[in-house]
């Protein structure tokens, strides 16, 4: 898949667990398991990935590009082997997004 076919970029709110996610050099590395967010300030702060060893959490400065089928990551293959095991309890104060919410910007809420 490359850039041309993965779809249009969309928010990270609307990013599914699931999607596949890639490295710049284009390896697939693992897919989404959770989209971190902090909601008080509407910051994106990165996804948890699963892969094969395990869960890597990926900051949000390394996430390049999010679309409707792919996540793309602004590190190549190797460096993305060096990201971090995910901390089951998290960081105090982290919110997380709901990737199976079924919100929208464009619906109205009630």
């Amino acid at each position: 898949m490359t850039l041309d076919d993965d779809g249009p970029a969309i928010s990270y709110k609307l990013l599914a667990r699931g999607t596949p996610v890639r490295s710049s050099d284009g390896v697939e590395l693992g897919t989404v398991d959770q989209v971190l967010d902090n909601a008080r300030e509407h910051i994106f702060d990165g996804i948890v990935m699963r892969t094969p060893n395990g869960t890597r959490f990926v900051d949000a400065p390394e996430v390049g590009r999010i679309t409707e089928r792919s996540v793309t990551l602004t590190l190549d293959a190797e460096q993305a082997a060096e990201l971090p095991a995910r901390d089951p309890k998290g960081p105090a104060g982290e919110f997380r997004a709901n990737p199976r919410s079924r919100w929208s910007p464009w619906r109205r809420q009630r």
